[in-house]
């Protein structure tokens, strides 16, 4: 009896750090999700105002390639930190 005891803390325990991990993975595939869902929609609007053939149109274009990337291959941190170093540059490409 005392043995199943333990044996039930023990799983219990396990499946709660198991959901504590999974809960940050999860949070952080939606918030790569949102940047760069994000960027893109800042992305295509520079582009319709002109933008499209500068220096920092065409980095930012890469970077959210970049992130896609990272995020495909469930990268979460590196997708965001890539999709904000987007949106700089297309906030960059506007100055001229």
């Amino acid at each position: 009896m005392k043995n199943l005891m333990v044996l039930m803390v023990i799983v219990i325990a396990t499946l709660v750090l198991t959901a504590c991990a999974g809960a940050r993975k999860g949070y952080s595939a939606e918030q790569c999700r949102q940047a760069v869902d994000t960027a893109y929609k800042e992305l295509n609007f520079a582009k319709s105002e002109g933008f499209a053939g500068t220096v920092n149109y065409t980095k930012a274009a890469s970077l959210l390639t970049a992130a896609k990337t990272n995020q495909t291959f469930e990268s979460y941190d590196a997708c965001v930190d890539n999709a904000e170093k987007a949106r700089f540059y297309i906030r960059e490409s506007k100055k001229g």
